[in-house]
């Protein structure tokens, strides 16, 4: 009998190649107290390259990460705030505050890395052609910081008194329906503001729940009550009444009444 055949050793693993753009730095001043901390615990490539790579993981695959973005400059700067971002299509500016930095030498590597990863996010996030919350846009980015392990200490969960209220109040609302319903909502309501202007009605699309009872669900979460006849602290501002399930009516019928509607979609749910 022959012997059997010799199979072939399998190929090495490749990992994904993503597409990492040219990453720059710029520094002010390099006398800076902020520009020796940030060199003192950061690689910059390293760290850029990360917040790039982690952005990736969580809004996109290798089928529909973005190409359009070929420069990313990140500038050390004085300047007052913690940072914003900027740019064109294919180049974007990251200005992150020296001052920042020194103000928070005691958690420098951990502060840094953190706001590296939501001003990534701004680089390739898209917006509903420029019709999403700035809420909604801040929250995505906070959420995935959240998901990189990288939320500074003062964050928790239950602030904010409107869903887009943004930056975390907005991502622990996100990251709420992302576990309750399945890994992949905030990728795929991206990917919807691609080539979509933004709608409320996104949520239902992609979720099976609109988002006044997404809303109503997470102050079930919270144990909160939705706060009555204020327009502001409601999905859509207030404007569309048959959303606000506190609008009209005796205040006690409407407490009972909203309590009545969380319990039984908290129910639902569980």
């Amino acid at each position: 009998m022959p012997p059997p055949p010799v199979l072939p050793p399998p190929p090495p693993y490749e990992p994904p190649v993503w597409p990492i753009p040219s990453l720059r730095l710029r520094v002010d001043d390099l006398a800076h107290p902020g520009a020796q901390i940030f060199f003192q615990h950061v690689n910059p490539y390293n760290a850029l390259t990360s917040a790039v790579l982690t952005v990736f993981d969580w809004l996109y695959t290798l089928e529909t990460v973005p190409h359009e973005v070929e420069t990313i400059v990140l500038v050390l700067r004085s300047m007052p705030g913690v940072a914003h971002t900027f740019g064109s299509d294919n180049y974007k500016e990251i200005h992150f505050s020296l001052d920042w930095i020194k103000q928070c030498e005691a958690r420098a590597p951990h502060e840094i890395n953190g706001v590296l990863v939501h001003e990534m996010v701004h680089c390739f996030q898209y917006n509903g052609k420029g019709k999403a919350p700035g809420g909604l846009i801040e929250g995505i980015a906070d959420w995935i910081r959240l998901h990189a392990e990288l939320a500074p200490p003062h964050w928790t969960e239950g602030k904010g008194t409107k869903w887009d209220a943004g930056y975390e109040a907005t991502g622990f609302f996100l990251d709420f329906i992302e576990q309750t319903h399945e890994r992949g909502f905030v990728r795929s309501l991206n990917l919807e503001m691609r080539n979509n202007k933004y709608k409320e009605e996104m949520f239902k699309k992609i979720s099976g729940r609109g988002l006044s009872e997404w809303w109503t669900l997470y102050q079930a979460h919270l144990g909160k009550k939705i706060p009555n006849n204020d327009p502001e602290k409601t999905p859509g501002g207030g404007d569309d009444k048959k959303e606000n399930i506190n609008a009209v009516g005796d205040p006690d019928k409407k407490t009972a009444k909203t309590n009545a509607i969380i319990r039984n979609l908290w129910q639902k749910m569980t």
